[in-house]
Formats: structure tokens, C-alpha cells, sequence
């Protein structure tokens, strides 16, 4: 496993928690070449290899390719369906059910579970992607997130630079750009380390790790 060197760390064997979580938002839908879908299996794997907890919209197309390579490797994938309940998954919004560890059911539809998604990872990766997709990167950008762009998977992941500076907005976002998933995970990492790990670090060091019970 290849990190940087970083002054914080985290004893993972008093704190086996947090795991670093990676979203991967991409189209649902659409043409994908293969050339990206390989892209998108080798991201999964690697993000396995890691020890990462990969996190997804628990759709079809180009997130799946992800879950799908990280299955392969035995990872731990979860998903965060738009649906109420299982049927609803599978009967109304006819999402894969292959890879995923857990599937968390937000009943919001599919616009409204982006939120609960791309809150629930500590950084996130684009990949291709359409109208959705810039939503999604909407919230991420607007929240501050650590954000990577796979380049070369086409969609509006593309031109996503020009947007930023059409923008014009300085919101926290860090991002970070590469065509290669293992080179792209690696700079995440260390931003990763360089600042949510330390604060990481600094809330687990102070913290009850089994909490204190209600008087109530």
C-alpha cells in the first residue's frame, strides 16, 4: 500500500475506526466504452487492495463497474439506494444488487439521497457522468469536499476544471486530477492525512469510543 508520510496517525488498533470511505459518482446511464469501464475495475480494485470502504448511489452504469472490481478483490462496499426498501431497489428504480456489503435505504428518490451520499465519504471521486453527476459534484464542491476526477472516462467529468474557474468560488474544496486510478487514490490519501485524519486524530483522542448512556 503506498501512503505519504504524514505527522498524523491513527492507532488503528484502539481506533480500528475510521476507515477512509471513497465515493465514486459517475452516470447511471448512457454509452461507456470499455476503456472506462477498465478504468472503473481497476479503481475498485485498488481501492479493495487499501482497506477503503467504497461508497455509491447503489446504481447501475459506471458506479457499479467500481463495486464490481472492488467485489472482485473482497472489499467492502456500501450502497445508498434512493428506495424505501429492497423491492423498491430492485422493482421501481431497478438498481444492481451484486458487490454490496450493505445497502442503506434513504426513501428520497433519486435526488435526494445525493446529500446522505456524498456526506457519508470522506473523499470523492467523478468519473464521466451526466446532469446527475453535476449535481452531485454541485453538493461535493459546495461542501468542501476532497474531490478526484478520473480523466479520460468522458462525461462532464472533463470539463470540470473550466467549471470550477467559471465558478469563481472559494468553498474548502481541495481537488486533485489524474488519469490513472492508483496514482489518483494516492493523492487523495495524503490529502486524506494532511487534514481530515488529523482532525480525526484529535476527536478520537478525546473521545469515549463506547460513548457515556443518557440519564434519561
Amino acid at each position: 500500500m503506498e501512503t505519504s508520510d504524514c505527522a498524523a496517525t491513527l492507532d488503528t488498533h484502539k481506533y480500528p475506526f475510521p476507515v477512509m470511505t471513497v465515493g465514486i459518482m459517475g452516470a447511471a446511464g448512457g454509452i461507456i466504452t470499455e476503456e472506462t469501464k477498465g478504468k472503473m475495475r481497476e479503481l475498485g480494485h485498488c481501492i479493495a487492495r487499501r482497506g477503503y470502504v467504497l461508497i455509491t448511489g447503489a446504481s447501475p452504469g459506471i458506479p457499479h463497474e467500481t463495486v464490481l472490481g472492488s467485489f472482485e478483490k473482497g472489499g467492502i462496499v456500501v450502497g445508498v439506494s434512493p428506495a424505501l426498501n429492497l423491492e423498491e431497489h430492485v422493482v421501481k428504480y431497478n438498481s444492481p444488487t451484486r458487490g454490496y456489503r450493505s445497502i442503506i435505504y434513504t426513501g428520497s428518490g433519486l435526488m435526494g439521497r445525493e446529500i446522505e451520499n456524498i456526506r457519508s465519504c470522506d473523499v470523492v471521486i467523478f468519473a464521466g457522468g451526466r446532469s446527475g453527476t453535476l449535481g452531485e459534484f454541485a453538493i461535493a464542491f459546495g461542501e468542501g469536499k476532497i474531490i478526484g476526477i478520473l480523466l479520460g472516462t468522458g462525461g462532464i467529468s472533463e470539463p470540470l476544471s473550466d467549471i470550477i474557474r467559471m465558478i469563481d468560488k472559494n468553498t474548502g474544496a481541495i481537488m486533485s486530477y489524474d488519469s490513472d486510478p492508483e496514482k489518483l487514490l494516492t493523492k487523495l490519501e495524503d490529502l486524506y492525512r494532511e487534514t481530515l485524519l488529523q482532525q480525526y486524530v484529535r476527536l478520537m483522542e478525546t473521545h469515549n469510543p463506547d460513548s457515556t448512556p443518557s440519564p434519561d
